[in-house]
């Protein structure tokens, strides 16, 4: 799709990037980074030295202090630039999303039922409760909920994904989204949202660079650069006075001039970091993007990286979610071919992929064929299956058959006064440690035997949560299983814990509970009924095949509708987070080597003693400043990949990040100056340009 095809560095992203640095030296805009603005006014006072140095009356030659004003300017327009580029990405992502916005005409509905005459209105005269009819061929007019039919939908404008999905009135597959096409049969859809509150307004919104708010770890950060910014500016400022009364007092040696001051403020003061960090907070929100994902604030992305406990649905993210009929167990002194005839008959109302593959087991093993068994002569009536029952079946004159979970199908014959077989929970229980799902089959009261359902765990998914627990992240899987079963899958798949027959009560209790204890919590929801925890978790992610409410609640949409995003998500969050932590690292560090660099060359007149301090030998005093100043500016270009593409994930705890940091970016960040300064004042030495 082509808001995630566009490459870092493509001509569609850099050149409105570089007209937006230049439109970014707006001191307004400049305002929301204080350690830019220093630099931003550092630039302005140095053009300005350097204008009066041209007249002869400068504190220094005027080509030094132009040459320092262009490099100061330099290191602004790339840090607009950084920002500019991150924000261009989003604006792409944005302007494809746009491009499903096209006016269209609804089949608007006088009455909300198929078949009834309908009007023609433009999309933007619809208000939410309204129906609509839309056929095959046609493209939803607005969000809203399938109230009626079912149909194949289209959703490669939103998801990328060119597989149509199918779309039908009640369940958790009833949400539709404005801006998709129907691609066969009909739908009646309820609109959801009014015009500019629809799902692509919000996602619009979200993607934009420009829209996004600073997350608390953010302005977290920025409190400290700015702490070390006031810090360093009111030690620059001091140092005048300190060298002007120096000089007079010795009666000799050149005090030190403004535009030095100034260079040397630039270079102490944080600003790689502070001339990345907007940077990597609208990156990690375009990754997020790129990723399918649409995250409310980067807030939400933040979290994700600061999580503790994932809590996962069983069905569809741990295990394949296609539970299937693998075997027919009879109870004493019932047959095989008894039982899969009974199952046959109870499952032939039962539309759930387990109802049909039951169908698909009993006539492969036994060949049944017929849809009313032999020697049946009254009419059948079938009983659907519900959540409410949790069973299918058929009624033959007085005789029911029931198919339906263990607990339920025991109280439904105990309730009749009949006996459940021992052996028959002794089956129960071997299957459920199995990690197999078991259905019980009753036929006239007389139980049959077992069912056995069962369900693959998903290839690699032992391994991706023993990532997570390295990062010192516990996963929950929840289940409306018993516990037998949930027990073994959760043995099986690795988990750290397991949440059993769980109710939407269930899961907000025990969300609460997490986060009394001081955790940070993400879960991910399709339902109606998963809204609540949602609502409460701290990274809640909804499937765009979801439910409008479970969308609502939740702080993330996942286009894919695919529930193992939640690991993708914690890791791009996770990254957002290594990315600040690595460059932050690596600014500190930085500013420790330009220190020895530009603190003796400023001082060397007023103080020839600092001259033991030069262990790099620099060329002159005028070519170590103006080398510490080029080398400012341009680590801020070369570090702009790293910013936007993020540094590489690993699943690492807080200790071991640590260190690696310290490793990496923060001795690197303290040996590559002094390597970087020095090649530049060679450089300079060698072209007599300083």
């Amino acid at each position: 799709m082509s808001r995630n095809s566009l490459t870092l560095f493509d001509r569609q992203l850099l050149v409105p990037a570089l007209l937006d640095a230049l439109r970014k030296l707006h001191p307004r805009v400049q305002l929301r980074s204080p350690v830019m603005f220093v630099v931003y006014v550092g630039s302005i006072l140095t053009t300005l030295l350097a204008l009066q140095a041209v007249g002869g009356n400068g504190e220094a030659g005027a080509g030094f202090i132009a040459a320092i004003a262009v490099w100061l300017w330099f290191t602004v327009l790339f840090a607009n630039f950084a920002e500019a580029l991150a924000e261009g990405r989003s604006k792409a992502q944005a302007a494809s999303l746009r491009a499903l916005k096209a006016t269209v005409t609804a089949k608007k509905l006088a009455t909300p039922r198929y078949g009834t005459t309908w009007l023609p209105v433009p999309a933007t005269d619809l208000r939410k409760g309204m129906t609509v009819l839309v056929e095959a061929g046609d493209v939803i007019p607005a969000d809203g909920d399938v109230i009626e039919g079912v149909a194949s939908v289209d959703e490669s404008a939103i998801t990328g994904e060119s597989a149509p999905v199918i779309r039908e009135s009640g369940g958790d597959f009833s949400a539709v989204t404005g801006g998709t096409r129907v691609l066969s049969d009909w739908l009646v859809v309820r609109v959801a949202a009014n015009p500019g509150e629809a799902f692509i307004d919000r996602m619009i919104a979200m993607v934009e660079g420009a829209q996004r708010r600073k997350t608390p770890n953010e302005i977290a950060l920025t409190i400290l650069l700015v702490a070390l910014t006031i810090v360093f500016l009111v030690v620059t400022v001091t140092l005048l006075p300190f060298s002007l009364f120096s000089v007079q007092a010795a009666g000799s040696g050149a005090p030190v001039t403004v535009t030095v001051l100034i260079a040397l403020l630039v270079c102490l003061i944080p600003t790689t970091i502070g001339g990345l960090l907007s940077a990597i907070g609208v990156a990690g929100m375009s990754r997020m993007m790129g990723a399918n994902v649409i995250a409310t604030s980067g807030r939400a992305v933040e979290a994700a990286g600061d999580v503790d406990v994932l809590l996962l649905d069983k069905t569809g993210t741990i295990t394949h979610g296609n539970r299937q009929a693998s075997a027919f167990l009879p109870a004493p002194g019932v047959t095989e071919e008894q039982l899969a005839n009974a199952a046959h008959l109870a499952s032939r109302a039962d539309e759930t992929p387990e109802g049909r593959s039951i169908v698909a087991l009993a006539r492969q093993r036994c060949r049944i064929e017929e849809a009313v068994p032999a020697g049946v002569d009254e009419e059948i009536t079938f009983v659907e299956f519900t959540a409410q029952t949790r069973m299918s079946g058929a009624d033959i004159g007085g005789r029911a058959v029931r198919k339906g979970a263990a607990d339920t199908i025991r109280r439904y014959v105990e309730t009749a006064g009949g006996r459940y077989p021992a052996e028959v929970a002794r089956l129960v229980d071997d299957v459920a440690r199995r990690g197999s799902t078991p259905l019980v089959v009753v036929d006239d009261g007389r139980v049959m035997g077992v069912v056995e359902l069962k369900d693959i765990v998903k290839t690699g998914i032992r391994e991706r949560f023993a990532e997570l627990r390295r990062m010192g992240i516990r996963t929950v899987m929840i289940t409306g299983d018993n516990r037998l079963t949930a027990a073994a899958i959760a043995a099986e798949a690795g988990v750290d814990d397991f949440l059993a027959e769980a109710t939407p009560e269930d899961k907000l209790k025990l969300i609460r509970s997490q986060q009394a204890e001081g955790r940070l919590v993400a879960m991910t929801g399709d339902g109606t009924n998963d809204a609540p925890a949602l609502a409460q978790a701290d990274v809640a992610v909804a499937m765009n095949s979801g439910t409008q409410a479970a969308k609502e609640a939740g702080n993330m949409v996942d286009l894919d509708s695919n529930p193992t995003k939640l690991l993708e998500i914690v890791e791009i969050g996770k990254q957002m987070l290594m990315t600040r932590g690595a460059l932050t690292t690596f600014s500190i560090a930085n500013d420790v080597a330009k220190y020895f660099a530009i603190i003796p060359a400023a001082f060397v007149g007023t103080y020839p003693q600092l001259k033991s301090l030069d262990v790099m030998q620099l060329g002159s005093a005028n070519s170590a400043i103006m080398s510490a100043v080029i080398f400012n500016a341009l680590i801020i270009v070369f570090l702009i990949p790293l910013a936007l593409q993020g540094v590489r994930y690993r699943a690492l705890g807080a200790a071991v990040l640590l260190r690696r940091n310290l490793l990496v970016y923060g001795l690197g960040g303290l040996v590559l100056p002094f390597i970087g300064i020095k090649l530049i004042d060679l450089a300079l030495v060698a072209l007599n340009l300083a």
